[in-house]
């Protein structure tokens, strides 16, 4: 299991949201590159970035910020938040950007999403928001009569590298990942899983592990910044995962 340590970007900076409101956003970095390098010399392979102005404002903000992360790290990142037309998907991944993440036009424009994917296999992704399991948009700022399941079910046969599925209600409060809402969406889909929202521990990590479900990743927030979860606890936890049948 593939673990993605995640850096929120509000006004440049990394913060943690609770529930996806921009009001209640807790500053943990003033420096992403710094704070990305950290997580890279701990052991993690890859690295989940969310542009949080951008997922609201529609187009990408924070840039600057998201250039120096991308300078200073050699693992790869994949990168979400406001990215909605194919100029922009071509212009992360020609700066570097492993795989970029489509959520507000998983919804809006699926034909996008279908085209990303088939002009750049394994790097475009569908970022997939749910609240009470029906899809949010526009940053989680608007619902959708749209169920999670049946939105991941319209990119089955697109060729998207990975799903990251977050419930909103879990993200940023540490209560637990929602294993059994995770679980039943990788078993809907033969797409990758990527499990996102209230990680609080190894024991996370476990859960989803031995929920049997292919779920392939998991994204780790809060948990890191405020030191419940050991970095080293963290990739131990994956690597045991990793090996069970």
């Amino acid at each position: 299991m593939i673990l993605y340590p995640a850096i929120d970007l509000k006004d440049g900076r990394c913060v943690r949201l609770r529930q996806g409101d921009m009001g209640q956003a807790t500053v943990f970095n003033d420096d992403a590159a710094a704070q990305a390098r950290a997580f890279e010399s701990a052991g993690f392979e890859w690295l989940h970035v969310v542009d949080l102005n951008g997922a609201f404002e529609g187009h990408s903000v924070n840039a600057e910020a998201i250039a120096a992360i991308r300078g200073a790290i050699a693992i790869p990142i994949q990168l979400g938040g406001g990215i909605r037309d194919s100029a922009g998907i071509e212009s992360w991944l020609s700066a570097g950007i492993a795989r970029v993440i489509l959520g507000t036009a998983a919804v809006r424009n699926p034909a996008l999403v279908k085209q990303a994917a088939k002009d750049f296999p394994n790097r475009i992704a569908v970022g997939i928001d749910a609240r009470n399991g029906f899809v949010a948009v526009e940053g989680w700022a608007e619902n959708s009569t749209i169920l999670a399941t049946d939105l991941a079910k319209r990119f089955e046969d697109a060729g998207v590298a990975a799903i990251i599925f977050t419930d909103i209600a879990r993200d940023g409060m540490l209560e637990g990942v929602n294993v059994a809402a995770t679980a039943a969406l990788a078993r809907a889909v033969s797409i990758p899983v990527i499990a996102s929202g209230g990680v609080s521990g190894a024991a996370d990590i476990e859960a989803l592990a031995d929920s049997g479900a292919p779920i392939e990743g998991v994204v780790i927030g809060r948990a890191l910044y405020d030191g419940r979860m050991d970095p080293k606890q963290a990739l131990a936890a994956a690597r045991s995962a990793r090996r069970s049948p």
